[in-house]
């Protein structure tokens, strides 16, 4: 379970309302500091004046009429008045930065043997002592009068201004990853050999650069594969022609029926070399706009017609026995049984032409398998992946027969511009699983 976000938008998002709310926070402290100061003036202030109006009424009033005015100061003002007994438990104040301020502050207008508690005897309220003569008098004040109180639309306001400030920083990561999104569709596009529409170059200037940057480097891409489509294909198509005069020439030759025969071969295998050329060269451009278009296509008649092909050439290829019962998907059909018979062709040199070769065809969840199993020699799992780019074999077994190392090159150009891919699996039985996968809507 992964508790930090991996998108761009989510973290930079999180980031931003943490950073706010640690602002909130300490702008909240920062009031709180410079408020408390004239907020102790004003508590003090306001302890001194009851203290000494109370002071000043008892020592004034006649002592028939003290009981009268203490029953007057509590139902009008909530002032409490207590005679201070010597065996008083009186709790020193709570160490806040805020009631210790107030204590010093009194004690400089009272005096310094003024004492100030928020419990006597069980009672919670707000005292403060006082003396007539040699008596200590205690006063009692609501303690409410001390208490900060929040109006509740405080609370409402600063939720809409948290609220706010996050919808607009999610609005703003929003504008940001969108082209980013859209750049990232763009490269899977041409990972896929497709060539991606261009992306709008507009936004922040860097955004706008970046995808200018890569529109340049799309059109590049594309100008360079249609350059190197056109080279293979005139040079393939320019071979062929002596090719063909070679071949009528050792026809006509003198030499041995073994010799003629040798020759052939070397020529026809010349032949395949330059359709491999010009297969890699159309594979470049059938993923891309204006290539074929798909089709929906049965892939299990389309291996059933290419084994038919097969067998009346004598070769050994069987099909599974059983086939998925939706195998039909939106294809290019000519393509796609190039692929499987270049697979065939591949597994027909490398593992002999007496060896029986399979076709199955498999759906597993959102994929289609379309594979081609043989029991020749193998490719080992470290050199898998690099023997799909072209140009390239294997320094084995494998690799005596001839060619120019574009068929499964061109495979994996095929399988790529139907979203697919190729993988070459090792046979728990010997052999090789050479698998196309396609997606499955």
């Amino acid at each position: 379970m992964r508790l930090v976000p991996r998108t761009l938008l989510a973290r930079t998002f999180l980031l931003l309302a943490a950073l706010m709310l640690l602002s909130v926070l300490a702008w909240f402290a920062i009031f709180s500091t410079y408020e408390r100061e004239p907020r102790a003036r004003q508590i003090a202030q306001m302890i001194a004046s009851v203290v000494n109006l109370t002071r000043t009424s008892l020592i004034s009033a006649r002592v028939d009429a003290r009981r009268e005015l203490l029953r007057e100061l509590s139902d009008r003002e909530g002032i409490h008045i207590y005679i201070a007994e010597p065996e008083d438990s009186v709790p020193p104040l709570p160490p806040r930065a805020l009631l210790q301020r107030v204590e010093e502050l009194v004690r400089e207008r009272l005096g310094p043997e003024t004492r100030l508690t928020l419990e006597r005897a069980g009672e919670k309220a707000l005292f403060a002592s006082f003396r007539i003569d040699q008596d200590e008098f205690w006063v009692a004040l609501p303690i409410d009068r001390i208490e900060r109180i929040f109006p509740a639309q405080w609370i409402g306001w600063a939720l809409a201004a948290v609220l706010l400030s996050l919808i607009g920083a999610w609005a703003i990561m929003f504008r940001v990853t969108r082209p980013l999104k859209a750049l990232e569709g763009a490269a899977a596009e041409i990972g896929r050999g497709r060539t991606p529409p261009p992306l709008p170059e507009r936004g922040p200037e860097e955004l706008e650069t970046l995808a200018r940057a890569f529109n340049r480097m799309s059109a590049d891409l594309a100008r360079l594969d249609e350059d190197r489509a056109l080279i293979l294909a005139g040079i393939s198509h320019d071979l062929r022609t002596p090719l063909t005069r070679l071949r009528m020439e050792i026809e006509m030759t003198g030499a041995d029926d073994a010799t003629r025969e040798a020759m052939a071969a070397d020529v026809e295998e010349m032949d395949r070399t330059i359709g491999q050329f010009l297969d890699f060269a159309r594979s470049g451009n059938e993923g891309n706009e204006g290539g074929e278009a798909g089709e929906p296509t049965d892939l299990a008649a389309l291996l059933e017609q290419l084994a038919g092909q097969y067998q009346r050439r004598g070769f050994a290829v069987a099909l599974q026995p059983t086939f998925p019962a939706a195998a039909t998907l939106p294809v290019r059909a000519p393509t796609l049984r190039r692929a499987v018979a270049n697979l065939i062709d591949n597994a027909l040199r490398h593992a002999g032409a007496e060896q029986p070769i399979e076709l199955a065809l498999a759906r597993i969840g959102r994929e289609m398998h379309i594979e081609v199993r043989d029991r020749g020699p193998g490719i080992p799992p470290a050199e898998a992946e690099r023997l799909k780019l072209p140009f390239t074999q294997l320094e084995n077994a494998r690799s005596n027969a001839v060619g120019a190392g574009l068929g499964l090159a061109i495979v994996e150009r095929i399988a790529r511009g139907h979203g697919g891919r190729l993988d070459l699996l090792p046979r728990e039985d010997g052999g090789l699983v050479a698998r196309i996968t396609i997606p499955a809507p």
